[in-house]
């Protein structure tokens, strides 16, 4: 039995010689100001606790001062591992794990109660980042755009955009929803549209995505009885010039600052 069991244990020795924190942080790149915990498995006088330079760099015992910016957690583990065992450790059983993040940030600017600069601490969501930063104001509208670096062409940048209200119904595509170092992300203020005349509560509206002139009213507490419901009319902005549209279809789409107007009846 003694003999299986030293069986096995060798075999997982071979298996895992190196290996890094558990879960979503083994894809974590690492970089200046991270704070790494590294154990070497069986040699705990190796047990190390650095910053990442501004250089990149860690300083580990045995094997000195090693560039590893730009790797990822479980890269990092393999590059130590590579290096103790080049004369110093026979088939060394490296973990990393990330103590403290600081390298990577997001900026989110716009309709939120706490626009700024903010630190991502491992994978995190467009939600959470959006609540870290106070959540959205009363104004915030409901497409967000993400500004992101396109690595592979020098100088230009990726435009993603997400409907907040699809990704509460998750209905968002999953890809666009984890924020990453260098994102900047914008929340516009709703556009807002404007109901008069015979409704029952004629005010100013938020400005929802596909929104016709038939929601618009119904948002607007419905006709009254003296509508003149076939004679609705769209008073639009269109560059400097105020257009009328008159006689609107109630499928109608309206834009921000439309003035939706229900004349009185007189038959």
């Amino acid at each position: 039995m003694r003999l299986w069991l030293g069986i096995i244990v060798l075999v997982l020795a071979l298996s895992f010689s190196c290996w890094a924190a558990p879960g979503d942080n083994l894809d974590y790149l690492v970089g200046e100001g991270d704070v790494l915990k590294i154990l070497v498995y069986d040699n705990p006088d190796l047990e190390t606790t650095t910053r990442i330079s501004g250089k990149g760099t860690i300083s580990f015992p045995l094997i000195g001062e090693t560039r590893i910016e730009g790797h990822n957690v479980s890269e990092v583990g393999q590059i130590i591992s590579r290096k103790l065992a080049k004369g110093f450790i026979i088939n060394p059983q490296v973990s990393v794990f990330v103590q403290e993040f600081r390298s990577q940030k997001t900026v989110i600017m716009g309709e939120v109660k706490l626009p700024g600069l903010y630190e991502l601490s491992g994978p995190t969501s467009l939600m959470e980042v959006i609540s870290t930063a106070g959540g959205l104001t009363v104004d915030a509208g409901d497409l967000v755009t993400i500004k992101r670096k396109n690595p592979s062409q020098l100088d230009s940048d990726k435009i993603i955009s997400v409907n907040l209200k699809n990704l509460l119904e998750k209905k968002e595509n999953v890809s666009n929803l984890i924020i990453v170092d260098g994102d900047s992300v914008f929340v516009p203020r709703a556009g807002v549209f404007y109901v008069t005349g015979q409704v029952n509560k004629p005010a100013a509206y938020k400005l929802e995505q596909g929104t016709s002139v038939i929601k618009a009213i119904t948002m607007a507490g419905g006709f009254t009885e003296l509508a003149a419901q076939r004679k609705v009319k769209i008073i639009r902005k269109v560059e400097t010039e105020e257009v009328v549209l008159k006689k609107v279809p109630l499928h109608t789409q309206i834009i921000a600052d439309d003035v939706i107007v229900v004349p009185e009846s007189f038959f």
